[in-house]
């Protein structure tokens, strides 16, 4: 029986899976039949997402990690595998957004704290996973799934939020990277890029009524996105459906950028 969106035996590690689009993309892969880790740095949030995560049968698991710190990472990446037996997929996810009125006030530290944890965070998750796959693969066991959250913001010009652009961009080149250099191994690297999405992130944006008036009209689904837009995609990355997928960025955005 053909049935490629069957995740049965395969692993998700999730960074940032604790809320949001990254616990959309978990929740999907466990309905799949699929077992995840989400990773999260509050531990409140992370219990609240294994409980949901567990209510769907599969195995589950949640960890404090920051994706900051690399050794950390690496930490985390080798418990995971301890626990999971391996990883098939990993979402690089996590992520946060900016936090000045205009580019001047752009400063070292907040340049700093965006580039740890937006680019360096999802280089080191994904250098961990790839590193595992490869491993895997070089003794048998080819195939693997690499996936960053990125946004449209890789592609349009966000103004007062260029830290996070350039991290969104240097996202998609990176994976774009990692197909080339990983394709013979079997493993698919991709970037997810959402448009204007309602999650925690955005609420205060979306109130704003300057900002909604603007946007909102400009996306031709008629709606802002919703989480649940999210949970297609994490299961057609993961699965056997999308091994012959890899390079490519993932524009979810409701027709907003071809309007």
């Amino acid at each position: 029986m053909f049935k490629p969106f069957d995740l049965t035996g395969k692993v998700a590690v999730i960074t940032g899976g604790n809320g949001g689009i990254g616990l959309g993309f978990a929740e999907a892969i466990a309905m799949a039949g699929g077992d995840v880790c989400v990773w999260g740095t509050n531990p409140e949030k992370n219990a609240r997402a294994l409980e949901a995560l567990q209510a769907h049968g599969t195995k589950a698991a949640a960890m404090v990690v920051d994706v900051a710190d690399s050794a950390a990472v690496d930490k985390a990446m080798a418990e995971t595998i301890e626990d999971f037996g391996r990883v098939d997929g990993c979402f690089a996810n996590a992520g946060v957004t900016g936090r000045a009125r205009n580019m001047f006030e752009i400063d070292d530290a907040e340049w700093r704290r965006m580039m740890a944890v937006n680019l360096d965070g999802a280089f080191w998750t994904l250098r961990a996973a790839a590193k595992h796959m490869v491993e895997r693969a070089e003794a048998g066991d080819p195939g693997g799934r690499l996936m960053g959250t990125a946004s449209l913001a890789a592609l349009s010009g966000p103004a007062r939020n260029e830290h996070y652009a350039a991290t969104k961009g240097g996202l998609v080149s990176m994976l774009r990277g990692m197909a080339v250099e990983f394709g013979r191994y079997g493993i698919t690297a991709n970037a997810i890029l959402p448009g204007w999405i309602e999650t925690d992130m955005t609420e205060e944006l979306f109130a704003w009524d300057r900002f909604a008036e603007a946007a909102l009209p400009r996306i031709p689904a008629g709606r802002w996105g919703k989480v649940e837009d999210f949970m297609g995609i994490a299961v057609y990355l993961m699965s056997d459906a999308s091994q012959f997928h890899t390079g490519d960025s993932l524009l979810i955005d409701g027709g907003y950028w071809v309007f």
